[in-house]
């Protein structure tokens, strides 16, 4: 049997969607030697690859309007300075993709930067990464982060799926990219983004932000999982016997959607998507017609079905919480990026959507890696020093090892994360019984479940996917307000004096910390 493939470098990468690929890319151009570990195949997996990713693509003499509109929408929780940073990177950066993607032009036959077809930018991404002399480790999830005796990273350890053999990389340091967590609710691109980096983030002593923010949901049509949500803008809704629904359109549109759902079916009608939305939408959302071609359904015109799909950090919020401007966690060595990385800095308590969202994966994943890199090399190798594993649940059972149920342990995360009536709205009681469930479940599998191989895996997926339902409930329930997507029916408004993003953490024992100490106080 092989013994497995063992590797050292600089820096390592886990997870090769945009945020990871433009982290590697960013640390080698650092000069540093770089590795980069995916679940799936760098360049088709995650949620990009399926996607059309616009940008918050804001000339110079219109970011400040921009900035400050986004952050009266964050209330209270957005930072202007990192909105800024964000939109400065991507505003030099998308332009050098040429010669790797080929723009759109727009009407004065310009490139056209703020809207890419995802599976050509990932396709591009990759090719770059590639050519800055990136390795890429295609079907090699991560399992568990090493660290030093004093705390540090010390790279990881994982699965080549491929004969199901170990590998082991010793890094200086480590960059989470791993995505979101969809809370197996089936989205399209989201098979992979089961909340692994989460899992290994905070075994290693990281914290989180946002996870109340965590219950985003996006309209498909019924019986697909292609969620893509431009065209829905423009929507009539409708119900089972046509008559127009008074749903107003905006942000806020969602739990009016959800109403409808729980008492019945929801239909709609994009006849008013605007032409040049129509004509344009085959180069910006290229998927989003091919389910109403495959069912005969003409989707700008014809009435049909709709459903809302659960995006858990995908399109919400919650993550690794990050400390300096380099998107390093509070574990020396560690760096998150993406929709592994809180975005709460950028957001707010309102998702990014996709533009900011895509400008922070872009932007975040540049800072990352190039301060992964520059640590790496001031420190120098470390390949020597003791290296101890962090992975418990599903590796290490506390307790005698036993067969453990993983489906159901799956089936219960989507029953509490993906329910309307107990994820869109929320009560104190209702929140409790959720976490209380996923506690018993949580104990189950670190009590006793392990697995070899792909079994390991699964076994660390289902982990990954309770530990973050935890996070999530334990922090809406402390959050004793209304604020953004975190809607509490038994505290419908919002609370001054929760104005401040909200922590959270812990294995054993969930626990959450708002981040200033008046709220701390009424919290208690």
């Amino acid at each position: 049997m092989s013994l497995g493939l063992t590797l050292t470098a600089d820096v390592l990468v886990i997870g090769g969607g945009l945020a990871g690929t433009w982290a590697a890319i960013a640390a080698a151009r650092e000069g540093a030697q770089v590795v980069l570990a995916d679940k799936g195949h760098c360049g088709t997996s995650g949620v990009t690859a399926t996607a059309g990713p616009g940008h918050w693509w804001v000339p110079p003499e219109g970011r400040e309007g921009a900035v400050a509109d986004r952050l009266k929408r964050s209330l209270g929780l957005g930072d202007p300075d990192w909105m800024r940073r964000i939109l400065d990177l991507t505003w030099t950066s998308l332009p050098t993709l040429r010669g790797y993607y080929d723009f759109s032009t727009d009407d004065h036959g310009q490139p056209f930067y703020r809207g890419l077809r995802g599976p050509e930018y990932m396709r591009a991404m990759r090719r770059l990464a590639l050519d800055q002399g990136v390795r890429i480790l295609d079907h090699h999830p991560a399992l568990e982060l090493l660290r030093h005796g004093d705390g540090s990273i010390a790279g990881a350890a994982g699965l080549a799926l491929r004969g199901e053999t170990p590998w082991t990389i010793r890094a200086g340091a480590v960059v989470l990219a791993t995505g979101g967590c969809a809370f197996a609710s089936r989205l399209l691109g989201s098979a992979t983004n089961t909340g692994d980096g989460l899992l290994m983030g905070v075994e290693a002593g990281a914290d989180l932000s946002g996870m109340e923010f965590s219950n985003y949901y996006t309209p498909a049509l019924a019986g697909t999982n292609m969620a893509r949500s431009m065209a829905y803008s423009f929507a009539r809704w409708l119900d089972a016997d046509d008559r127009e629904l008074d749903i107003p359109p905006g942000p806020d549109v969602t739990p009016h959607l959800a109403r409808v759902l729980m008492a019945g079916p929801l239909f709609c009608r994009l006849d008013r998507v605007p032409e040049d939305i129509r004509r344009v939408m085959p180069q910006v959302q290229p998927n989003f017609v091919l389910p109403f071609d495959r069912q005969g359904i003409d989707a700008y015109r014809d009435r049909f079905e709709v459903t809302l799909h659960a995006e858990g950090t995908v399109r919400g919020i919650g993550g690794l919480r990050v400390v300096d401007e380099a998107c390093q966690t509070q574990v020396p060595g560690l760096f998150a990026a993406g929709d592994a990385a809180s975005r709460e800095l950028v957001t707010g308590a309102i998702s990014g959507g996709g533009a900011v969202n895509s400008s922070w994966a872009l932007s975040s994943g540049q800072w990352a890696g190039k301060g992964a890199a520059r640590l790496a090399l001031g420190q120098g190798a470390r390949a020597d020093d003791l290296a101890v594993a962090a992975g418990r649940a599903g590796l290490r059972p506390h307790r005698a090892e036993r067969p453990v149920d993983l489906r159901a342990a799956v089936q219960t995360v989507r029953d509490e994360l993906n329910a309307y009536d107990r994820n869109i709205f929320r009560r104190g009681p209702a929140l409790t019984q959720s976490a209380e469930r996923l506690d018993a479940v949580w104990s189950e599998l670190a009590d006793h479940a392990r697995g070899e191989g792909r079994a390991g895996l699964r076994a660390r997926e289902a982990a990954a996917l309770v530990a973050a339902g935890r996070w999530s409930k334990a922090s809406a329930l402390a959050r004793r307000e209304s604020r953004g997507m975190h809607h509490r029916e038994d505290a419908p408004g919002l609370d001054p004096r929760l104005a401040s993003r909200q922590r959270a953490g812990g294995l054993e024992g969930v626990w959450t910390a708002f981040e200033t100490a008046s709220a701390q106080a009424e919290v208690a």
